[in-house]
């Protein structure tokens, strides 16, 4: 179960990560994230933002990775205490993008970040 989990979490960080990255090359999807509040091409300082969620990202991913024995051995006592930290963002990205005003972000990445949670909380269990 944990194979399959850390697989499926791979692949929808690695979407996430590729949404922030287009969103930060000024792909006109803005009203598909932050609730929906700059729509079309993000203005300049979101597209930076979307610099630092993509790092805060590739990070979350190593971690998840790490915990599941996938990658990173080196980091496997960090790991196992971070994966707590992660559930809990996972938590509150599931509960924001249920509550947005954006009807994309409710559509997409609300079944995105359940399912992020679901593979990691089965990881951190492990």
């Amino acid at each position: 179960m944990v194979v399959l989990s850390s697989i499926l979490f791979s692949v929808l960080i690695l979407i996430v990560i590729l949404f922030q990255v287009a969103l930060a090359a000024g792909m006109p999807w803005g009203e598909a994230a932050m609730g929906g509040k700059f729509p079309g091409k993000y203005p300049t300082s979101m597209r930076y933002a979307c610099l630092l969620q993509i790092t805060i990202l590739v990070f979350i991913g190593l971690v998840v990775l790490s915990k599941a024995g996938v990658l990173l051995p080196q980091w496997s006592a960090f790991a196992d205490t971070a994966i707590r930290f992660i559930v809990a963002y996972l938590v509150l990205g599931t509960i924001l993008n249920l509550i947005t005003r954006s009807v994309w972000e409710r559509r997409i990445w609300a079944p995105v970040t359940i399912l992020l949670l679901i593979t990691s909380i089965i990881i951190a269990v492990s």
